[in-house]
């Protein structure tokens, strides 16, 4: 017998990066896992014979729970004054000198407890949840040092220990230069790839390694000592790539089999095949974006023609996308990068779920996965693409309960 049975509802399933929908559908748990899943009329029995608890959706669809897979989630601190001064005109060198942009962020994460980090990242997280979202990666990078990147992880292995959400942590070490280091990044790199990665992995709070590949970040060179180093330690690695030109980042990810290169702005035709042959999952950000007005969007086009699976994330962080809306995302991907409702719901499930190396387990409807999923107030599954500032979702289930009802 079932643990518990999901009847009269509507199922988008996602198999395969399409709605994947089944009308009038039920889906069945046992111990933690789906069961079954497909059409009420094809059960092989009532369901109050199959399984211990019935539970009724009254004609609510049924999504794979909502995966936000790039996030910044801890931090201390904020970026509105920055972002009040840059609207009146203010550089970025400008706030820099005074004392702004990301040194004040890892400043300000620095001096925090690990309990004012856990109250100020609940509350975004809360809100992640609210809007269906069972499963969140949470980087690293305000730190900048060995101590507090390692309170980062712990914070962030806390929350997905006290809050009904799965947790992948990512180690960013190589985020950015901190204050003193300026002028020697090699120094940095040494002290990352020597002493920080060393630290986290003995520690076990890192699911995977992330890198900036950029000319404010990190040369491929310095890029390919970090990616190394997590290899020697078989962690698996992501990268931040061609955000603001093309580094070949997108290149270089697919030759250390990345599970994903993220923000891919500037990324060359070569780059994107490269990817499609080792399957590594372009992450596209569009609040990132939309908040700084970036005119050149990433390339789509190239990314569905080389069929490169496509994920949606929030990239939320303090300086360039203080976003807690999935649903926001969605929308912004469809209107600022033309993908289609259908692409940019697959970009939170299935593909979100690729690349977090978790393709096997989460991001779609089916026998033998997670049963990790939400319940939407919806027509169509569209209409989670569509309306701006609406929040249909109805419940959240993870692993067969129910965890979460939005206020």
């Amino acid at each position: 017998m079932w643990d518990s049975i999901w009847i009269n509802a509507h199922l988008a399933t996602l198999r395969e990066g399409k709605y994947g929908i089944i009308r009038r559908g039920a889906l069945a748990v046992g111990e933690g896992r789906i069961a079954w899943v497909g059409a009420r009329a094809e059960l092989p029995d009532e369901p109050a014979q199959l399984a211990r608890e019935v539970h009724d959706c009254e004609g609510r669809w049924i999504t794979p729970g909502l995966i936000d897979c790039h996030t910044h989630l801890v931090y201390a601190g904020s970026g509105a004054r920055e972002f009040e001064l840059r609207l009146q005109g203010a550089s970025d060198e400008d706030i820099a000198r005074a004392g702004g942009g990301i040194a004040s962020i890892v400043r300000e994460t620095r001096e925090a407890s690990e309990m004012e980090l856990i109250r100020s990242a609940s509350a975004r997280l809360r809100r992640l949840l609210d809007e269906g979202v069972t499963t969140v990666e949470i980087k690293s990078g305000y730190g900048l040092n060995v101590a507090t990147e390692m309170k980062m992880l712990r914070v962030a292995r806390l929350l997905g220990g006290s809050a009904p959400v799965t947790v992948k942590t990512t180690f960013l070490g190589a985020q950015a230069l901190p204050p003193e280091y300026q002028g020697r990044a090699e120094a940095y790199i040494d002290l990352v790839c020597e002493e920080m990665l060393p630290a986290v992995a003995e520690a076990k709070l890192a699911d995977a390694v992330d890198a900036v590949c950029e000319g404010a970040g990190f040369s491929s060179q310095q890029t390919t000592r970090v990616f190394e180093a997590a290899g020697a330690l078989h962690l698996p690695v992501k990268l931040h790539a061609d955000q603001f030109s093309d580094s070949n980042g997108a290149a270089l990810a697919a030759c250390f089999g990345a599970l994903s290169a993220d923000h891919l702005v500037h990324t060359n035709d070569a780059g994107v095949q490269a990817m499609a042959e080792t399957g590594t999952v372009a992450v596209l950000l569009p609040g990132t974006f939309y908040f700084l007005r970036a005119e050149r969007p990433p390339p789509v086009a190239a990314l569905r023609r080389h069929c490169v699976p496509m994920a949606v994330a929030s990239d939320c962080n303090p300086g360039s996308s203080p976003a807690t809306s999935i649903l926001l995302m969605l929308n912004l991907a469809c209107t600022l990068f033309r993908l289609t409702p259908e692409e940019a719901l697959a970009g939170v499930t299935c593909h979100a779920a690729r690349a977090l190396g978790m393709g096997s387990t989460h991001g779609t409807l089916e026998t033998g996965k997670a049963a990790d999923f939400a319940l939407w107030d919806i027509g169509e599954p569209a209409e989670l693409a569509y309306a701006l500032g609406a929040n249909p979702c109805a419940g959240v289930v993870k692993r067969g309960i129910e965890v979460h009802r939005p206020n």
